[in-house]
């Protein structure tokens, strides 16, 4: 049977040229291909596509996790860029009881991204 080669979720917005500030600028993304309401964006490992809808559309609790190699040295790269951020948008790295350590930011809209390294087991 053939297998998937990638999942990319959509990430609705309703200020497309403002989620493509945030992602390319803010978290590194490129933008592989824009149209007048679409954006396909990505990283090395991993892509998004932006979905821009009409303003009183409401695009509701949005949520994405990213599974990172080293949590600690991605946040320790954006941190500069973070750092323009409003406060209450980012949250530094912090270890979760599920064996994850994490950090958080909100996009424009509010979507949570969520980035994640597995907390190695106790020996």
């Amino acid at each position: 049977m053939p297998g998937i080669t990638q999942i990319t979720p959509f990430v609705m917005t309703h200020d497309l040229d403002g989620s493509l500030r945030f992602f390319c600028e803010i978290l590194g993304f490129t933008c592989g291909f824009q149209m007048e309401n679409y954006a396909f964006i990505r990283q090395p490992d991993g892509a998004l596509r932006l979905m821009e809808v009409a303003p009183d559309c409401d695009i509701g609790a949005q949520i994405i996790y990213v599974d990172c190699d080293d949590v600690d040295a991605f946040y320790a790269a954006l941190k500069p860029k973070l750092d323009t951020l409003d406060s209450t948008r980012v949250r530094a790295p912090f270890d979760q009881p599920y064996r994850q350590r994490e950090f958080h930011v909100k996009d424009p809209d509010n979507c949570l991204l969520m980035f994640g390294t597995e907390i190695a087991a106790a020996r």
